[in-house]
């Protein structure tokens, strides 16, 4: 049984996810590393809140409790929780790292989830004590708002470990996903193309963004290829594109395409830094 929640990293995911927890009544931890971090990680949600608030979809009430849930710190040591959900750096070193530091201050059941989009949990998995306890939990941004969650069985993944995330996730009010860990998991796997091949058609002048963006809307998809990735954050797209390259073992088809990368190196990461494939003073680019 589920009563306690820890969230480490308080950047748009984690914030996202914690705020998630809080709402749904569960003592949530969030942490960060730089205490600096951890103030806007609540700050945001407090934001997030307002709006909430303001648009008469929570009562005063339920948003001074969703705070009151709420704990935020930056000392390692105060993460004792039943389940640590990880929204960290794409690095599974660090990660690795972060879940045997928690394991040695947490209780022997302490379920430890990644929220990795795409790195192999598997992997991760063998670098932890207890590798049985560890699973994937992918949230997808914005977290208060999708609904969906990936929960990705690892090879050496305790089946008790998987049902509790999976049971977790619906008490969150999502709509868990069960899959076993491969790469790009279910959504980012089947997303590629989606996301490539418009970038192929922009490599070679076929079409222009918006033109895509507004064929592919029309056609019944909810957002179009580009507005996407600038709501993802096309740091996280890029990285993601390179993983899954990698983990199948590069094929052609799915090669991260330059624009991406071009992207990235100039800090236009989407909504999150107010320009990305669009600037968001609503000009095109």
């Amino acid at each position: 049984m589920i009563h306690s929640i820890g969230v480490c990293g308080a950047g748009t995911m984690g914030a996202g996810i914690a705020q998630v927890c809080a709402q749904a009544g569960f003592h949530t931890i969030l942490f960060d590393v730089d205490a600096q971090s951890v103030e806007k990680g609540r700050a945001a949600i407090e934001k997030n809140l307002t709006l909430l608030q303001a648009k008469g979809k929570i009562t005063d009430l339920e948003k001074t409790n969703t705070l009151n849930h709420l704990f935020i710190t930056s000392q390692l040591n105060d993460c004792i929780a039943d389940i640590i959900i990880e929204a960290i750096v794409e690095k599974p070193e660090v990660k690795i790292g972060l879940f045997n530091r928690l394991a040695e201050i947490n209780h022997s059941e302490t379920i430890f989830a990644t929220n990795t989009s795409s790195l192999s949990v598997s992997a991760i998995a063998a670098g932890v004590m207890h590798p049985s306890r560890v699973a994937g939990m992918h949230f997808f941004n914005p977290a208060p708002q999708m609904k969906l969650v990936e929960v990705v069985e690892a090879k050496q993944s305790d089946r008790q470990v998987v049902e509790t995330i999976y049971e977790l996730a619906k008490q969150l009010g999502k709509t868990p996903v069960l899959c076993k860990d491969a790469p790009g998991f279910i959504v980012n796997h089947v997303a590629r193309p989606y996301y490539l091949e418009a970038l192929r058609l922009i490599e070679k002048g076929e079409a222009d963004i918006e033109s895509i963006d507004e064929i592919m809307e029309a056609s019944g998809f909810k957002m179009g290829p580009f507005r996407l990735m600038d709501l993802i954050g096309n740091d996280v797209n890029y990285a993601v594109s390179c993983s899954v390259f990698e983990q199948m073992e590069r094929p052609p088809r799915l090669s991260p395409s330059p624009i991406q990368k071009e992207k990235v190196d100039k800090g236009e990461l989407g909504k999150k830094t107010g320009i990305g494939y669009y600037n968001y003073d609503k000009t095109k680019l």
